[in-house]
C-alpha cells in the first residue's frame, strides 16, 4: 500500500512524502524535495563570473576570469556532493532496526542503520531541548528528516515544521 502527500518545507519548496506498507512489520517513508533548479544555478554563477569581470577590468589579470570558472565548477560540485539532498528514506523493519538513508544530487547516498534493541523511542516534535541533565540515559537526538530541519534558526516556533527524531539509548549508539 502506498501513499503520497505534498508539503512544504521552511524556505517555502515542495516536499513531497511517500508512504509505503510491505507488511505490518516492514514500513518506508520517502521525503523528496525538488531537483536543483536551473534559475538559482544561473543566478549564482552569472554574480561570481561579473565580480571576477569586474575585479578583471580593474587589475586586468586574466587569471581572475580562469579562477572565477574553477571555483564555480568546484562550488557546484561541492554543493552537490555534500549539500543538496534530493531524497531522505526512513525504512523500518519492526524485528530488525531502522535505516535511514539519504541521496545527494551527486548520487552519493549516506546509510544509517539503528538497531531496534538501541531504539528507546520515535518522537514527532515541533522543537528538539535537550536537558542537560540526562534522566533516561538519552545520550542524543537524531533528526531523521535533514531536508525539512535544516534552517531552523531561520523559523518562528509556531511555523516549525514537524519532524521525526530518533532518541537513542547512552551507551549504545555514537554517531
Amino acid at each position: 500500500m502506498e501513499d503520497e502527500q505534498s508539503f512544504s518545507d521552511i524556505c517555502g519548496g515542495r516536499l513531497a512524502l511517500q508512504r509505503r506498507y510491505y507488511s505490518s512489520s516492514c514500513r518506508e517513508f520517502c521525503l523528496s524535495c525538488p531537483r536543483l533548479s536551473l534559475r538559482s544555478l544561473t543566478a549564482v554563477t552569472c554574480t561570481v563570473w561579473l565580480a571576477a569581470y569586474g575585479l578583471f577590468t580593474l587589475c586586468e589579470n586574466s587569471m581572475i576570469l580562469s579562477a572565477a570558472i574553477f571555483i564555480t565548477l568546484l562550488g557546484l560540485l561541492g554543493y552537490l556532493h555534500f549539500v543538496k539532498i534530493d531524497q531522505e528514506t526512513l525504512l523500518i523493519i519492526d524485528s530488525l532496526g531502522i535505516q535511514m538513508t539519504s541521496s545527494y544530487a551527486s548520487g552519493k547516498e549516506c546509510t544509517t542503520f539503528i538497531e531496534m534493541g538501541k531504539v528507546k523511542d520515535v518522537v514527532i516534535n515541533e522543537a528538539v531541548y535537550m536537558d542537560p541533565v540526562e534522566p533516561d540515559g538519552i545520550s542524543q537526538v537524531v533528526p531523521v528528516f535533514q531536508v525539512s530541519s535544516q534552517q531552523l534558526s531561520k523559523v518562528s516556533p509556531k511555523n516549525l515544521l514537524r519532524f521525526p527524531v530518533l532518541r537513542i539509548s547512552t551507551a549504545t549508539y555514537v554517531q
